[in-house]
């Protein structure tokens, strides 16, 4: 067995993250092998140049499962059963499907499966969302058991570094850990946010701004792959749930009885919350502000700030941009280095924007 990715790979599964996969391989010059349930998913990803049909004679290296967490384990046995070539998933859950397929198939077939989820997506789904930077700088945890063999574990993590991501080593188990707390928390959280949306009035809707966007966003995403997503992780889950409940009781204590030491404590802990997150790249966290710029809506306004910021010479971490509902101007959130933000600020002002401080 070569630890060395020459290909062919097979993905299993033309959805966002397969044909992501598919298309990243494609890009470093691997040879991709498509399958999926749905045949239209094959044909639009082998449309988009992500590889072709597998063929029955086909003998994969590699075969990348990216099926939903229902389907998992099934889909990662037919593929351990069908070649002997490595196989790995990108599911969002990594114990369960573990201890199904161990149940089903030889240690010696088992020793060539590990596992592997990168930790990137889209509220949006299929092949056409699919781009072949998706996981350019991400985390993608690799997640070998015990008896996986050590050559199988180096393919998988070749196929990381082969898609741009950036690889972390965990147990199966401690994913799962992470997952609820980082990515599987956060949504639920987000989906009882933009719940209380849902049938308000137009006259409080209308007052919508970033701030509600940014908490709601991931809410959007499908939710008949959430619900498996999270039965496949419910134990992590729940007691995660436990603990926000209990924060929840002493949060509604401390508004409704205006305690404002409480809250502060309260507050104080989220601001610590966001400063342990990792910076870019996996960096210490910098210290950021945000520069806003009022910027007509019409073409290449845009194009024209990114432009001056960049002779400038001030690097744009994120943008968020916030529509006027009643002018045809646009308030753009430039993220800056919190170092670089009275420069921009200036300088841009000297081009003729309009800044808000």
């Amino acid at each position: 067995m070569s630890s060395e990715l020459t290909g062919p790979v097979e993905v299993v599964g033309a959805g966002l993250l397969g044909t992501s996969i598919a298309l990243a391989c494609r890009r470093a010059g691997i040879e991709v092998l498509l399958t999926d349930v749905a045949p239209e998913h094959v044909r639009t990803a082998t449309g988009l140049g992500a590889g072709r049909v597998r063929r029955p004679d086909d003998r994969p290296q590699l075969v990348v499962v990216a099926v939903p967490p229902d389907h998992l384990a099934g889909a990662i046995v037919a593929a351990l059963d069908a070649s002997d070539a490595v196989v790995t998933d990108v599911g969002s859950v990594k114990a369960a499907p573990l201890a199904e397929v161990a149940a089903r198939v030889a240690p010696a077939s088992l020793s060539r499966y590990v596992g592997s989820h990168p930790m990137a997506g889209s509220e949006r789904s299929g092949p056409l969302a699919a781009s072949a930077a998706l996981f350019d700088g991400r985390p993608w945890a690799v997640t070998p058991h015990p008896g996986a063999d050590d050559d199988a574990v180096a393919l998988v993590s070749a196929l990381v570094r082969l898609c741009g991501g950036v690889e972390a080593r965990l147990a199966p188990e401690d994913h799962d850990r992470a997952v609820a707390r980082t990515s599987h928390l956060p949504h639920l959280a987000a989906v009882l946010v933009a719940g209380r949306l849902a049938g308000a009035p137009p006259e409080h809707l209308a007052l919508s701004g970033q701030g509600v966007r940014d908490v709601t966003r991931v809410a959007a995403s499908d939710p008949a792959l959430w619900q498996q997503i999270l039965g496949a992780n419910a134990d992590a889950v729940t007691d995660l749930l436990g603990e926000v409940r209990e924060q929840l009781d002493v949060l509604i204590a401390a508004v409704r009885d205006s305690d404002r030491e409480s809250l502060e404590a309260i507050l104080g802990a989220g601001v610590a919350g966001t400063r342990v997150i990792p910076g870019k790249h996996g960096g210490p966290v910098r210290p950021m502000r945000s520069v806003f710029v009022s910027v007509p809506d019409h073409p290449g306004e845009l194009a024209r700030l990114f432009g001056d910021a960049g002779e400038i010479g001030v690097n744009v971490e994120d943008v968020h941009i916030d529509h006027d509902p009643g002018r045809p101007v646009g308030l753009t959130e430039l993220l800056v280095l919190e170092d670089d933000a009275e420069h921009l600020l200036g300088a841009l002002e000297s081009r003729g924007w309009t800044t808000h401080r």
